[in-house]
């Protein structure tokens, strides 16, 4: 079991070292698609702003993550 948790470790830190920034893009369009949703319809995802938190939550783990590497 450990090797596995390793080998898929291994996988994505090199995944993300040759796409810095690409958490972080898709964390501004999570936050772009918060704002537009909140004039399309309203709904729970707009009424909570939940693209939002997840948009600033996985910007700022992005940055970390790009830091690192």
């Amino acid at each position: 079991m450990d090797q596995k948790i390793s080998h898929l470790l291994d996988l994505i830190s090199g995944f993300f070292a040759i796409r810095k920034g690409l958490l972080p893009l898709i964390a501004i369009f999570m936050i772009l698609l918060n704002f537009f949703l909140n004039f399309i319809a309203p709904n729970w995802f707009s009424q909570s702003d939940f693209f939002l938190h997840l948009g600033i939550i996985l910007a700022i783990l992005g940055i970390l993550l790009a830091w690192a590497l």
